[in-house]
């Protein structure tokens, strides 16, 4: 094994994730392999959703999956905390008429009482207090989110001194808050979904995107733990790791 050759290869790789922008994972089609749960967040939103409805997509990354509901933008909001992608945003849909705020932490939504009709999520952190605040009476708050399963098999053995602090972020202590917060929960789901890398640039241009799950992570640091990874790679054909969702749609009684 060249390893010389090899820290060269990935260091490239490493380079090419600066690339990324908005929510694009393109670059890793035919690289990688996601098992998708058995609801669909896109027909989920749009079962739920009507043209006159105020709607508010919270983290919406570039905008790429919101644009595809097609509702009107002059009755969509969103917020996004990732500065490239805000200035994406302020680039691309504000002039359509989106309303595009900077919402660095999710403790506070800069929108009046009571403005929407529907609250869409995906992957993003909330308060509930402030989306229940935002919401109307018997509006819906439809979420995906990432669980604190999710990716732990392959940072335990990428990163040095891992070590998770809670796992308290799952569908069962998330439903107890929303109840407590009298909403009614309309649809529930959770899931553990396998994940497979086929080369090493797709999964170093992953752990450089998915920053949060893998911090500190670089080829340099951790290479030996990739040597290791690059080793099962050769075994399988593949990499695993585990993803871990859950949804729900929950009606706000105010």
């Amino acid at each position: 094994m060249d390893e010389q050759r090899l820290k060269k290869e990935w260091l490239q790789s490493e380079k090419r994730q600066k690339e990324f922008s908005g929510w694009d994972f393109s670059y890793l089609n035919d690289r990688w392999y996601c098992e998708e749960p058995v609801w669909n967040y896109r027909e989920l939103v749009l079962t739920h959703l009507s043209k006159e409805m105020m709607l508010l997509d919270m983290g919406t990354g570039g905008g790429e999956l919101l644009q595809t509901f097609h509702h009107p933008y002059r009755k969509t909001a969103v917020t996004e905390g990732y500065l490239p992608n805000y200035e994406l945003l302020v680039n691309t849909l504000q002039p359509k008429g989106v309303t595009v705020q900077f919402v660095e932490k999710d403790g506070y939504l800069a929108f009046s009482d009571d403005s929407f009709d529907l609250v869409i999520n995906s992957h993003e952190s909330f308060s509930l207090i402030e989306v229940k605040r935002v919401l109307k009476k018997d509006g819906l708050f439809i979420s995906q989110q990432v669980g604190d399963f999710n990716g732990v098999n392959l940072a335990s053995r990428l990163l040095k001194g891992y070590k998770k602090e809670s796992f308290d972020f799952h569908l069962a202590t998330v439903k107890k808050e929303l109840e407590k917060a009298d909403f009614d929960i309309l649809r529930e789901d959770e899931a553990y979904l396998k994940q497979l890398f086929f080369d090493m640039p797709g999964l170093i241009y992953y752990l450089r995107t998915i920053k949060w799950e893998y911090p500190d992570f670089s080829v340099e640091k951790n290479f030996e733990e990739l040597l290791s990874l690059y080793e099962e790679l050769l075994r399988h054909g593949s990499i695993f790791n585990m993803q871990h969702r859950f949804v729900f749609v929950a009606k706000n009684r105010k």
